[in-house]
This record gives C-alpha cells, structure tokens and sequence, in this order.
C-alpha cells in the first residue's frame, strides 16, 4: 500500500482522538529561543546539542525536541511520545536486508502522535528534509542524504504500527538496525536514554 493511504489511516485516527491530544498537550514552543538555543549548542555545525552544555534536563519544556528545520506540532509529537513512553512497546526484528519494527501505545493520545510521527519522518527521509531536531541521533544523517535507497512498508493494526525497512546498501542496512535499536532504548527508558547517548557523543 503506498504511503498517501497510510496518511488517509493516520488523519481518520488523529480525529477521532483530538479531543484527548488537546489535553495531554500543554507546552507551548517558542521558536526564537529554541532556535539561540541550537546556535549555542553548534547545531549550524552538524552537532546534536541538549540543555546546558548539551547535558541538561528539562523535562518539562524539552527544549531539545525542537529543531532548526521542525514544525512545533512535530516537536509536540515527540514531547507526548516521551512523556508517555511507559505507555509504548516495540518489537524489532534484523532482517538481512533491513528491519521489521511493530510499535505501538497503550494511550490513545500516544499512539496517535506515534503515527503521525512514524509517517512524516519515513516521509521526510524520502524527501531528504532533515528536521534536524537538537537530540536527534547522527545515525540518522545517512537516512536524510540517501534515502532512495530505503524501501518502505507502512501498516497501522490493532498491535501497533508496523514498519518494513529494507536496502541494497550494507551501510544503509547497518544505519536502520542500529537506528532500530536506538529507538527501542528510548521506548524503554525514555529521555533517560537519550541524555546517555548524547553524553557519550560528547566523550568520543
């Protein structure tokens, strides 16, 4: 099934649960800070920054889920996923030539900003429109130079939405399943491990 059905799928299901997003919603984004904020942590030099130093917490505006190139609903989306992500589970399975991932949400508002994220990021990756969000993962940097090289199957099921990733390019494939696992980290641990990868970034 092509991608514009899946987003048919993903607008139906983002209706019907507007009125609890509208709840869980409450942080609002103010784009000149977040953006002076990037400029002091080097994004307009390639790197990944977050909170004081690139090492700070704030868990409550999560100034890190902003980006020079994202849309405040897209950074909304990953606030919600965080803060519920003991309300996610996943599944990934290495293929030989990609990826097969099963993630899903035991809260409606969760899941609904898990699909619209899954689908505009595969979306972006096939326009090669780098959000560039602050604690997004440099694994992700090859997805956004060469992602005609990515095959892509979407399902949204009542287990979650499954995705199937797969490529001809050995280090296309090793980008997705390391990828893979990064995600899978901050599903179980939230931006806990976030704040763990970026420390060690800065360390190597």
């Amino acid at each position: 099934m092509s991608l514009k059905f899946f987003k048919t799928v993903r607008g139906a299901f983002l209706l019907a649960v507007v009125a609890v997003v509208s709840i869980v919603i409450l942080v609002g984004f103010g784009h000149l800070s977040a953006l002076a904020q990037m400029q002091n942590h080097g994004m307009g030099q390639g790197m990944h920054g977050h909170g004081a130093e690139g090492t700070g917490h704030d868990e409550v505006n999560m100034p890190g889920l902003r980006g020079l190139n994202a849309t405040a609903e897209e950074s909304t989306e990953l606030a919600v996923m965080f803060r519920g992500f003991q309300t996610l589970s996943r599944e990934v399975v290495n293929l030989p030539n990609g990826i097969r991932t099963v993630t899903g949400s035991s809260d409606d508002a969760v899941m609904a900003a898990l699909v619209s994220h899954v689908i505009g990021m595969i979306q972006r990756v096939q326009d090669g429109n780098d959000p560039q969000i602050m604690i997004q993962s440099p694994t992700l940097d090859v997805f956004f130079m060469r992602g005609d090289a990515i095959s892509t199957q979407i399902e949204v099921t009542d287990g979650g939405i499954v995705v199937v990733q797969t490529s001809d390019d050995p280090e296309m494939i090793t980008a997705l399943q390391v990828h893979a696992g990064e995600v899978s980290d901050m599903t179980d641990r939230g931006m806990q491990a976030v704040h763990e990868m970026m420390l060690k970034r800065m360390h190597n």
